[in-house]
């Protein structure tokens, strides 16, 4: 059975989209290339980080100097990867 993947975007991290600083295809790219590794356990060519402390639960996807916070919401079929915020390496923790 396939499972389906639902991508959700806060509204922070949509604001940060439309700068245009990176396009929402290549966003989709990365969390395809995430899912793969973190659910399928392939390798995959991603720098993927599990945070700590009060994001715990949370991963980090790295794209030069940009950081994508994501949260997975695993189901059956559906895998929900929520896509809380998209910033700068030095703003995006804060």
């Amino acid at each position: 059975m396939k499972k389906q993947i639902k991508l959700t975007y806060l509204k922070k991290a949509y604001k940060f989209l439309k700068k245009n600083i990176i396009s929402e295809e290549k966003v989709e790219y990365l969390i395809v290339k995430f899912i793969k590794k973190v659910i399928y356990k392939k390798d995959e060519n991603i720098d993927v980080k599990e945070l700590k402390g009060n994001l715990k639960g949370k991963y980090r996807i790295r794209q030069g100097k940009i950081r994508i916070i994501v949260s997975i919401k695993n189901n059956e079929i559906i895998i929900e990867v929520i896509i809380e915020n998209i910033d700068f390496r030095g703003d995006i923790y804060k």
